[in-house]
């Protein structure tokens, strides 16, 4: 139980930080019918999920048979996974409702696909982090880990969607800077675990 509430902890973290979907789903909360924004939701969390099982079965499932690879995800995954949190915690993210949300569902589930598997920063991120569960946590317990963190991508989208759609006309920057920084410091302190790692298993 401990190791999948960090993978949840340590999902939120990876997936609340304001990029291509979450500015995706904001605007569809924003802009359509809770329940057209509640079906953007799902669609995005299914790709997300899908993305996230891509990497811990593809680059995850050849780190945990070379232990040579699991030192080099271990240092680089750390090093990536820290460097993203200090991107978070400069970032000053804004609002964007120039997206047209108001399209077919075939277009909307494309564009659902488009935002989180063509955006490469995410694939290389996603293998990095979920390979590091592999590396760092072989066996059933990455297993624990990544469980925890498809169910915060489910959490995270659908609660994203109910909240700004009860709230819409108090969501502000503000509040995407506030999700950043706690993000971000999470991400840096997951990512620092990393390294201490693979200098433990260096000495």
């Amino acid at each position: 139980m401990r190791l999948y509430l960090q993978g949840l902890i340590i999902g939120l973290a990876y997936v609340a930080p304001i990029g291509m979907q979450n500015i995706f789903v904001i605007n569809s909360a924003l802009t359509q019918t809770r329940k057209r924004a509640a079906l953007t939701a799902l669609i995005i969390t299914a790709c997300d999920v899908g993305l996230a099982f891509f990497c811990y079965f593809g680059l995850g499932a050849i780190v945990e048979r070379f232990a040579w690879l699991q030192m080099t995800v271990l240092s680089i995954g750390g090093l990536i996974v820290m460097w993203i949190a200090l991107g978070l915690l400069r970032e000053k993210p804004t609002m964007d409702h120039s997206e047209d949300m108001s399209i077919p569902l075939p277009k909307l589930a494309w564009k659902s696909f488009a935002v989180t598997w063509m955006n490469p920063q995410a694939l290389i991120d996603g293998t990095m982090l979920f390979g590091s569960f592999r590396a760092g946590n072989p066996g059933v317990n990455s297993v624990r880990l990544i469980l925890g963190s498809v169910t915060a991508s489910l959490l995270w989208f659908l609660g994203v969607t109910l909240v700004i759609s009860v709230f819409s006309a108090r969501f502000n920057e503000k509040i995407l800077r506030l999700i950043n920084l706690i993000c971000g410091a999470i991400l840096l302190v997951y990512g620092g675990r990393l390294i201490f790692q693979f200098l433990q298993n260096l000495l």
